[in-house]
C-alpha cells in the first residue's frame, strides 16, 4: 500500500487479522545499514554501543544469531506457506548508530531492531531459551495495527523477511512503546465505536465518540494513569489515517470511513488544534527567518521536524500520565462511620423512586480529563442517594476527604441546574419537594443519575448549612431533597447544626481547649428541647449520638480557621472515642486525576422505576442446572449459593422495552475464531496415502449415474458403515466430523464417500452454552475418497418421545448417559457424541432431523435434493408462462415491481420521525405479454422481456388522495388479492377519470411462495395483517395459550395470564374476560402449579414462593393450567433484569438466579407446549455478551425443541412506529417450525442482522426500504382524526367529534363509538411555553427555539433553550428530536413509557397542538384498536402501552403459528 506522506502519519492499519503497514512507495530506495549487517566478512569487528539493560538476554537464556535470516530459521516450529511470523520480545528500535528511535520513525528509512526472536506459538513469551537473540536486524519496511475485530490492539513491524508481532519491548525503550501502544489501542477503540461490523454505530457525534472511547480504555486500564479527550483528539489525524485504510478491506459491511462524518470531524479537529499551537510557537509576523532569508511556513515535515514532534508528543504523554496516576498514601487517615451504629437514626430500608426519565452524568461532562479543584459547579434539586441495589443510603458513610479508600458506593439522583452563584441551605423545611410535585417556580432543571459519589462537604456560616457533593464529572450544590429521601437527609442536617452550636459552644469560652470532650457532651445535653442542635438531655445518649456522626463533626472542625478550635480538648477526645468503638481507620490519598469508567449506577438502565420484591426465580431442576452449569463452569466465583430466602427489590424498568434507533448489527459474542464452512475448506488428499480400502457385504444398489453403492468397508483395519460418522482432516489440520449418507465407487475404481458434516455446538449460534458432547446435522455435504477419513468416531443419534408425561423418564435417561459419559473423560477414552438436530443458520435456527431419510445409503441425500428445488432456474413453459426462482408466472398475472424499476425513489429524511417520507411501496403490474428470444435455449432472465400494464395508487397523485384512500386501494379494491378497477390515472395530466363501462380486465389469483423476499418481481401475496378479525376468528385450530408478563395483553388470545402489576392485570382481565388472569409472581404460579401436580421435588424456589403458592384460595388453585392442558406459552420476561446483567462481573450467578427468564423457560420445561414464543427488546441478542441468548437457545434445544431466533420491525407491520424487537420459537419434534410473516409495509429500516460465529450473519426478513406491497404508515394516518384536546387533558371519554378518513383509522375504531384514553401528561408552566414556541412543521425540535428568556408567571426570567442543551450537543448528535414534534407523513419513534419531551425519546409534541401525544395516541402507534381499554393512572397506561408487542405484528405471527399448525394437518 503506498506510502502515506499526510502531516501527521504515515500508516494504515490491518484488519481480519490482514496486517497492512505503511508501505514503501515501490521506487529505488537507497538503504543506510549498519555496518555490521552490510558485510558478513565485518560482522564480528564492530558491535553497537547500546546500553546494556536495552538487551536484557544473555547467552545462557537465548542463542545469539548474527543474521536474521537464521533466526527466523531456528524459530520455526511448523510448516509455513507464506511469510514467517514471529514474535518479539526485549525489543529496541534504533538507527544505525545504536541510537533508540520512537516506534513511528519507522516510517523513516534506516531503523533497525535488537530483539529476541520467539516462535510465533501461544504462551511461549516466558521461555526465553525458545528464542533468538539478533542485534541490529532489518532494515524495517513498515508498521501495522491489528486487532480491530477482537478490540484488542496488536502492534507488527516488518523487515524484508520476516513480520513480527510485538510482544514486550526492553525496559528501556517501554516509554516509546507505550506511547504508541497507547494511540493504537485508541484506533482500535475508535474504529469499534463507529464500524457496524463490531457492534459501533457511525452516527455518533464527535464528543459522544470521544467520551465513550476515553470511558472505555480508562475503565478497562489495570494502572499507569489515564486517557483523556484532549489526547484522543491530538491523534486525530493518525486516527483517521489508520482506519481509511480498512475501506478496502473485505467482508464487512461498515460505511465507507474516509467520509464518515464523525471521523472527519475528529480529524479537523485535531488538525485545527495543531495549527493553533504552531501558529501560537511562531513569531507575530507569521514567518522564520533562516540565514536572513524569509519564507513561509509549509506544511510538510522532514526526518527532524517528525523526530521532534514524536518526542514532543511523547513527553506530553508521559505527563499526562503522571497527573493521571494515584498518589501514595498519606500517614493520615480517615475514620469511616459504623452503619451498623448509625441505623438507628435512619428510617427503615426503603429504595429510590423516580418518577422523571434521567439522563447520564457523563451526558454533561465538560472535560474529561479534568483536576478536581477545577471541576464546574452545579446545583442537584429533588436529590436522592442510594446504593447499587437502589436502596436509599445515608450521606454520611461517604468519606469527608478526598482520596480516602471508600468501600461503599453510593450514587445519586436528581434534576441538575447551572449553578447561578447563590448560596443556600441544603434542605431548608419550607422548601422540602416532592419528586411527583410540579414546580412553576423556577426551571426545575435536568433528571440525572450520578457516577458513584467521591466525597462531600458541609459549608456554613450562620445560619446557613450547605452540603457539596463531588463526583468524577462535578460538584453538586445539594438544594432540597426528594420527600422520600427527606429522613435519611435529617440527621446529616442535624449533626452540622449541633457541630456549629459546639463551635459556637467553644468559641464562648476564655480558652477553647478548656473544656473536655465530656464537659461538651454535659454542656449540649442542657439544650432546650427547642434547639436547633437538640439531641437529647441524657448526657449519655449525646455522647454517643457525637460518637457515631462523629465524622460530620470532625470535618466541620477540621475547615473551621480558629486553629484553637480545631485543636481543642473536645476534637482530641471525640477521636479517641471513635477508635475505642473500633470505627474503621481509612487510609487517605493525595488529590489525584478524576478516572473515568463506566456509569454503573443501577438508573443507568433503568429509568423511570416502580418497585416490587426481587425472588430468586423459581425453576424445574433442568432449567437450573442448564444455567448454573454453564456459571458455575465460566464463573466460578460466583456460585456460591446465598440465602434463598434473601429480601431484595428488583427494578422494574419503566423503559424495559424501549429501544433506540440506532442502525446496526446485533452481535452474539462467542469466544472463537471465525472458521471457514466445512463444505468450503480444502482438505488434505489421500492420494500420497496407501491406506487399504476393502469393500464388505453386498452391493447395495447403484446410483442414479449406475455408480456402485455399499453399505460397509474396511479401511486400514476401521469399519466404516452407512450411517456412522468419521472424521477428516483440512488443510489447516482442523478436523471435520462428517455423518455417511452412502458410499459408492465410481467407474474408474475411486471409492467415494457422501456425507453431511457434523458441527460441534461450540461453532453453531450456541457458542460456550453448547453441550460438548452434542454435535448438529448441517446441509453442508461433502464428497470425499475413503482413504481420507482420519478416524471413526461414535456419535448416536437421539430421538426422545416427547411430551410432559415423558419428562422424567428422559430426564433419568440423559443423566444416566451424562454419568457414563463422566466416566468415560475420567478413563481418557474416547468422545461419544449425539446429535438431535439440525442446525441451519441460514434460516436462523435447530430443526428435528429428518430420521427417515438419513444414512438410507440409496444414493440420494436429503440435503442435495432440497438444495436443487432452490434456485434461480429461468425456464419458458410457453409463449405464456415462464417459471424463474420456482415461481410460476402467466399472462393475466399481477406482479410486485420494485418502485425503482420506473423511477429512482426520493431519499428520506435525516430526523427519525421522517425516516419514510419519500419511500414508495412496490407497483403492482398487469402481465400482459411474455417476449422470449427465438428458442427456448436462448432465453434467460436477461433476454426474456415481460410486457405488463402499471396501476397507479393514491399516493402516486398526492399525500391527500392517500390519506383519504383505503391503504389497499390501487384505484381499487383488493379482496383476496383480486384486483380490479374503477378508476383510470393519467400520469401526465394528473387526471383521474371514471373507467368506462365496457372496459375489461382478467385477473388470475396466484400467491408466491413464502421463501420469496423483496424480489424486483414477484408474485403478488398480500394478505394484510387486521388485528381486528381476531377476535371474530373461528376456534377451529386454536391453541390453548399460557400468556406470562402478559402485560395488558395485545400479544394473543389466551386462556391464562399471568401479570405482576395489578393495573396491566386489570386491563388484561377487561379486553380478555374469557382468560383467567392471576395477579402474581409468576415463580409464586409455577410453584403453585408443580405443587398441585405433584413435583414438587422438581421445583426449586425460595421458601417465600412456596408460602405465597400455599396461600392462593381453593378457587384460583383449582382454575391453573396443568401440564397436557397448555399448547401454546408466550411472554417477554421484563428486561430490566438484562440491564441488571450488565453488572454481572458482581456476583454473577447470585444475579442470574432472579432473572425470569429462568422461570420463563421453566414453565415451558414443565408444560412442555407444542409451541412456545419468547418476545424481547432487540437487544436481547447481545445482553450479557450474548450469554443470555445462547442459553435460551441452549435450554431450548436441551430440551427437544425446534428453535428459530430474529429480528423484525414493528414499523413493517402496519404501525406508525419503528420498533424493533426480538423473537425466538420454539416448536415440539413433529410440528412445523412457524416462518417469519412476511413484511407488508415499506419502512426505512435496514436488516436486522445477527451476527452468527462463523462470520455469516442471520436477518429473519429482508428491508422493505426498497419496496412493499403497502406503503408505510404515517402519523397523520394514526390519529389524524383525534380531536384537539389541550396540555393535561383528564377526561376519560369524550366524543369523537368526526368521521375517521384513513383506512387504519376505519380500521382501528371499529365499531367504537366512544372515545377514551385521549388524556395527555400535564407539562409544568415553562415545559409548555417552550413547547408553543416549537414551529408546527416536521422535524422542529428544541433547535428551532429563540434564544431568549421568557418570564414566568411568578414572576421569574428564565431561558427558553435549556441550558444543557446547546453545551452538549456536539457530543450527542445535537441532541435532535428533543422537545419534537412529530411529522404528519412521517413515524413515531420508538413507543416508550413515559413520554416527555426531555427523555430518551424526546419526539414526543402533537403536530399541531401544544402539547404531549396522548395515551390513545400512543395507543394507536402501537395498533390498539380504540376499543382497547387500559387500567390505573396515566402513567400506568403509558407503561402498559410502552411495554406490550404491537398487536399488527404479533397478529403477523400468529397467521404463520396458523399455517404452521395448518401444515402439520395436511400432512
Amino acid at each position: 500500500m503506498a506510502e502515506d506522506h499526510n502531516e501527521n502519519e504515515e500508516m494504515v492499519t490491518e484488519h481480519d487479522d490482514q496486517k497492512e503497514g505503511n508501505g514503501t512507495s515501490g521506487e529505488p530506495i537507497t538503504r543506510k545499514r549498519p555496518k555490521r549487517a552490510a558485510a558478513c566478512s565485518s560482522f564480528k569487528e564492530k558491535e553497537f554501543d547500546l546500553p546494556e539493560n536495552d538487551l536484557v538476554i544473555t547467552i545462557k537464556e537465548s542463542r545469539v544469531e548474527a543474521e536474521e535470516m537464521d533466526a527466523v530459521r531456528l524459530t520455526k516450529t511448523e510448516p509455513e506457506d507464506g511469510r514467517p511470523c514471529r514474535k518479539l520480545i526485549d525489543f529496541t528500535l534504533h538507527d544505525a548508530d545504536g541510537n533508540i528511535q520512537p516506534f513511528e520513525m519507522t516510517g523513516v528509512d534506516g531503523i533497525f531492531i535488537t530483539a529476541i526472536i520467539m516462535p510465533f506459538d501461544d504462551g511461549l513469551e516466558k521461555d526465553k531459551g525458545k528464542g533468538v537473540c539478533c542485534k541490529g536486524f532489518g532494515r524495517i519496511e513498515h508498521w501495522a495495527i491489528s486487532g480491530y475485530n477482537e478490540g484488542t490492539a496488536v502492534i507488527w513491524v516488518s523487515t524484508a523477511i520476516a513480520d513480527y508481532k510485538c510482544v514486550k519491548p526492553a525496559s528501556s525503550y517501554r516509554s516509546f512503546f507505550d506511547h504508541f501502544s497507547d494511540k493504537a489501542c485508541v484506533c482500535v477503540e475508535v474504529y469499534r465505536k463507529i464500524a457496524k461490523s463490531v457492534g459501533g454505530n457511525p452516527q455518533l457525534g464527535l464528543e459522544e465518540l470521544l467520551a465513550g472511547v476515553v470511558r472505555s480504555i480508562n475503565s478497562n486500564r489495570k494502572s499507569g494513569g489515564t486517557i483523556s479527550k484532549d489526547f484522543v483528539i491530538s491523534l486525530g489525524g493518525f486516527i483517521y489515517n489508520q482506519l481509511i485504510g480498512l475501506d478496502n478491506t473485505a467482508g464487512t459491511n461498515n460505511d465507507v470511513l474516509a467520509s464518515l462524518p464523525v471521523l472527519v470531524a475528529l480529524r479537523d479537529e485535531s488538525k485545527c488544534r495543531a495549527e493553533l499551537n504552531n501558529f501560537s510557537a511562531i513569531n507575530s509576523n507569521g514567518t522564520l527567518k533562516i540565514k536572513d532569508t524569509h519564507c513561509k511556513v509549509v506544511v510538510s515535515e522532514d526526518e527532524d521536524e517528525k523526530l521532534a514532534r514524536l518526542l514532543q508528543e511523547e513527553e506530553e504523554w508521559k505527563m499526562m500520565k503522571q497527573r493521571g496516576k494515584n498518589g501514595a498514601p498519606q500517614k493520615n487517615v480517615y475514620i469511616k462511620i459504623s452503619e451498623t451504629e448509625i441505623a438507628n437514626d435512619y428510617p427503615l430500608p426503603a429504595y429510590y423512586k423516580s418518577y422523571s426519565q434521567e439522563m447520564d452524568e457523563y451526558i454533561f461532562d465538560s472535560d474529561i480529563a479534568m483536576f478536581f479543584d477545577d471541576m464546574p459547579v452545579r446545583i442537584l434539586d429533588n436529590w436522592a442517594l442510594y446504593n447499587s441495589d437502589s436502596r436509599l443510603i445515608p450521606l454520611e458513610l461517604i468519606p469527608m476527604k478526598s482520596g480516602a479508600e471508600n468501600d461503599v458506593v453510593i450514587f445519586g439522583s436528581g434534576f441538575m441546574r447551572e449553578d447561578d452563584g447563590s448560596w443556600c441551605s441544603t434542605a431548608e423545611p419550607a422548601q422540602l419537594s416532592s419528586s411527583s410535585s410540579k414546580s412553576y417556580q423556577e426551571d426545575p432543571g435536568i433528571p440525572i443519575y450520578l457516577s458513584p459519589i467521591k466525597e462531600w462537604v458541609i459549608e456554613f456560616g450562620g445560619s446557613m448549612i450547605c452540603i457539596r457533593i463531588r463526583t468524577d464529572v462535578a460538584w453538586y450544590k445539594l438544594r432540597q431533597p426528594t420527600k422520600q429521601y427527606s429522613p435519611w437527609c435529617d440527621p446529616v442536617l442535624k449533626t452540622a447544626r449541633l457541630a456549629v452550636s459546639i463551635i459556637t459552644l467553644l468559641k464562648e469560652q476564655s480558652r477553647a481547649s478548656k473544656l473536655s470532650f465530656t464537659e461538651v457532651t454535659k454542656k449540649v445535653a442542657e439544650f432546650d428541647s427547642g434547639h436547633p442542635a437538640f439531641i437529647s438531655s441524657n448526657s449519655t445518649l449525646v455522647e454517643t449520638y457525637v460518637v457515631v456522626h462523629g465524622q460530620i463533626i470532625l470535618q466541620q472542625f477540621a475547615d473551621f480557621p480558629d486553629e484553637s478550635i480545631r485543636r481543642s480538648a473536645f476534637v482530641t477526645g471525640l477521636v479517641l472515642k471513635m477508635e475505642e468503638r473500633r470505627h474503621t481507620k481509612l487510609v487517605v490519598k493525595k488529590k489525584s486525576q478524576a478516572m473515568r469508567g463506566e456509569n454503573m449506577n443501577p438508573s443507568a438502565k433503568m429509568s423511570p422505576i416502580l418497585r416490587r420484591k426481587l425472588m430468586r426465580a423459581t425453576t424445574t431442576r433442568l432449567i437450573s442446572k442448564i444455567w448454573g452449569d454453564y456459571y458455575a463452569a465460566h464463573f466460578p466465583e460466583d456460585t456460591k449459593e446465598g440465602d434463598g430466602n434473601e429480601q431484595k427489590e428488583i427494578v422494574d424498568d419503566q423503559d424495559e422495552n424501549e429501544d433506540d434507533d440506532t442502525e446496526e448489527e446485533v452481535n452474539v459474542e462467542v469466544e472463537q475464531a471465525v472458521r471457514t464452512p466445512p463444505s468450503t475448506r480444502s482438505r488434505k488428499s489421500s492420494s500420497n496415502t496407501c491406506k487399504e480400502v476393502k469393500w464388505e457385504g453386498q452391493i447395495a444398489g447403484n446410483t442414479r449415474s449406475g455408480e456402485v453403492l455399499y453399505k460397509f468397508v474396511t479401511v486400514q483395519n476401521l469399519s466404516v458403515a452407512v450411517g456412522g460418522a468419521v472424521t477428516l482432516q483440512d488443510n489447516s489440520g482442523e478436523t471435520i466430523i462428517c455423518f455417511i449418507e452412502y458410499m459408492y465407487e465410481k467407474h474408474d475404481g475411486t471409492k467415494m464417500v457422501h456425507g453431511r458434516v457434523l458441527q460441534n455446538g461450540s461453532q453453531t449460534v450456541l457458542g460456550n452454552a453448547a453441550n460438548e458432547r452434542e454435535v448438529f446435522l448441517t446441509r453442508d455435504c461433502l464428497e470425499f475418497e475413503l482413504g481420507d477419513i482420519k478416524e471413526s468416531v461414535t456419535v448416536n443419534i437421539q430421538l426422545f418421545p416427547w411430551g410432559h408425561m415423558y419428562r422424567k423418564e428422559n430426564s433419568e435417561t440423559k443423566r444416566i448417559e451424562t454419568a457414563k459419559a463422566e466416566d468415560r473423560k475420567r478413563k481418557g477414552l474416547p468422545v461419544e457424541y449425539f446429535c438431535k438436530s439440525l442446525y441451519w443458520p441460514e434460516k436462523g435456527g435447530f430443526f428435528s432431523l429428518p430420521h427417515d431419510k438419513l444414512g438410507t445409503g440409496t444414493g440420494a441425500c436429503n440435503s442435495c435434493e432440497e438444495r436443487k428445488l432452490v434456485g434461480d432456474e429461468f425456464k419458458i413453459l410457453s409463449e405464456t408462462s415462464f417459471v424463474f426462482k420456482n415461481t410460476t408466472y402467466n399472462v393475466h398475472d399481477f406482479l410486485y415491481v420494485r418502485p425503482d424499476f420506473f423511477s429512482q425513489c426520493e431519499g428520506h429524511d435525516t430526523y427519525k420521525a421522517g425516516r419514510n417520507v419519500g419511500l414508495k411501496p412496490y407497483v403492482v403490474c398487469h402481465v400482459l405479454s411474455v417476449h422470449a428470444p427465438a428458442g427456448s435455449k436462448k432465453a434467460n432472465s436477461e433476454s426474456t422481456k415481460v410486457n405488463v400494464r402499471r396501476f397507479y395508487r393514491p399516493d402516486d397523485i398526492s399525500s391527500t388522495k392517500a390519506y383519504s384512500s383505503d391503504i389497499r386501494e390501487i384505484f381499487q379494491l383488493v379482496v383476496d388479492h383480486v384486483f380490479y378497477c374503477e378508476h383510470l390515472y393519467d400520469p401526465a395530466t394528473g387526471a383521474l377519470k371514471q373507467l368506462p363501462p365496457n372496459v375489461k380486465l382478467t385477473s388470475l389469483l396466484r400467491k408466491a411462495p413464502s421463501a420469496s423476499k423483496n424480489k424486483g418481481k414477484q408474485i403478488c401475496d398480500d394478505d394484510h395483517a387486521d388485528s381486528n378479525k381476531q377476535k371474530n376468528k373461528p376456534t377451529e385450530n386454536c391453541l390453548t395459550t399460557l400468556d406470562i408478563f402478559a402485560g395488558c395483553g395485545g400479544a394473543s388470545l389466551t386462556k391464562w395470564a399471568i401479570e405482576y402489576e395489578e393495573p396491566a392485570g386489570e386491563a388484561f382481565s377487561e379486553n380478555h374476560p374469557e382468560a383467567a388472569v392471576f395477579v402474581e409472581n409468576c415463580n409464586v404460579i409455577l410453584k403453585a402449579i408443580m405443587d398441585k401436580c405433584g413435583d414438587a421435588g422438581d421445583c426449586i424456589s425460595t421458601s417465600e414462593a412456596a408460602e405465597r403458592a400455599a396461600k392462593l384460595s381453593d378457587e384460583k388453585i383449582k382454575n391453573l393450567p396443568v401440564p397436557g392442558e397448555v399448547e401454546f406459552i408466550n411472554g417477554g420476561p421484563p428486561c430490566q433484569g438484562f440491564s441488571g446483567m450488565n453488572r454481572f462481573n458482581q456476583s454473577s450467578w447470585s444475579k442470574v438466579q432472579c432473572e425470569m427468564i429462568l422461570a420463563f423457560l421453566s414453565f415451558a420445561e414443565y408444560f412442555r407446549p407444542r409451541f412456545f414464543l419468547l418476545e424481547n427488546v432487540r437487544n436481547f441478542i447481545s445482553f450479557n455478551k450474548g450469554q443470555t441468548f445462547r442459553l435460551t437457545l441452549a435450554s431450548l434445544v436441551e430440551m427437544g425443541y425446534q428453535v428459530r431466533f430474529g429480528i423484525l420491525e414493528a414499523g413493517a407491520y402496519g404501525v406508525a412506529q419503528s420498533r424493533k424487537r426480538a423473537f425466538i420459537w420454539a416448536a415440539a419434534p413433529g410440528e412445523t417450525l412457524p416462518e417469519w410473516p412476511e413484511p407488508m409495509h415499506v419502512f426505512a429500516s435496514p436488516e436486522l442482522k445477527i451476527t452468527l460465529p462463523d462470520g455469516n450473519y442471520y436477518a429473519a426478513v429482508g428491508s422493505t426500504a426498497a419496496g412493499a406491497p403497502f406503503r408505510s404508515i404515517t402519523v397523520r394516518d394514526t390519529v389524524g382524526d383525534l380531536p384537539l384536546v389541550e396540555n393535561g387533558a383528564s377526561k376519560p371519554t369524550i366524543q369523537y367529534g368526526s368521521e375517521p378518513v384513513s383506512w387504519f383509522q376505519r380500521k382501528i375504531r371499529g365499531n367504537t363509538a366512544l372515545l377514551s384514553d385521549h388524556i395527555a401528561k400535564e407539562m409544568n408552566e415553562l415545559n409548555l411555553i417552550r413547547c408553543k414556541h416549537i414551529p408546527k412543521r416536521p422535524g422542529c425540535d428544541w433547535h428551532d427555539l429563540p434564544d431568549e428568556k421568557v418570564k414566568l408567571s411568578t414572576g421569574q426570567m428564565v431561558d427558553l433553550i435549556p441550558w444543557c442543551l446547546p453545551n452538549t450537543a456536539k457530543r450527542h448528535n445535537q441532541w435532535k428530536g428533543l422537545y419534537g414534534r412529530l411529522d404528519w407523513e412521517g413515524n413515531f419513534p420508538t413507543s416508550v413509557t413515559d413520554p416527555q419531551p426531555m427523555g430518551k425519546v424526546g419526539m414526543c409534541f402533537h403536530p399541531e397542538q401544544d402539547r404531549i401525544i396522548t395515551v390513545r395516541e400512543c395507543a394507536r402507534s402501537q395498533g390498539f384498536p380504540d376499543s382497547y381499554r387500559f387500567a390505573g393512572n396515566i402513567q400506568c397506561k403509558h407503561r402498559q402501552i410502552g411495554n406490550a408487542v404491537p398487536p399488527p405484528l404479533a397478529y403477523a405471527l400468529g397467521r404463520k403459528l396458523k399455517e404452521a399448525i395448518d401444515a402439520k394437518a395436511k400432512r
